[in-house]
């Protein structure tokens, strides 16, 4: 019997993250670990980094169109703030990319 747990940090689940891409598993995977509401939550969270980073519309216009509190869009904005440029570019490749 184990002592410890087996995943104990972000990094410890990120290496199984990244496991699960390579074995074709991470779908099941990110399923089974968030409830609906939660991978909900999630993609919610995307959307407002995209419109944040593409910055096209105000915070309001944001939580307009998105269904969330003003309050939601300005903690993604205060997250966006507190990386670097570098950071956001690469957020910005990843998110704004054509499909």
């Amino acid at each position: 019997m184990s002592s410890q747990p087996e995943y104990e940090n972000w990094q410890s689940f990120l290496e199984l993250a990244k496991k699960s891409v390579e074995s074709g598993q991470h779908e099941m995977l990110l399923t089974m670990l968030m409830t609906s509401d939660e991978r909900a939550v999630l993609v919610s969270r995307i959307n407002i980094f995209c419109e944040l980073l593409k910055g096209e519309l105000s915070q309001r216009q944001i939580s307009q169109l998105l269904g969330v509190g003003v309050a939601t869009i300005t903690r993604g904005s205060n997250e966006l703030k507190s990386i670097s440029e570098e950071e956001k570019s690469v957020l910005s490749s990843l998110l704004l990319s054509e499909k």
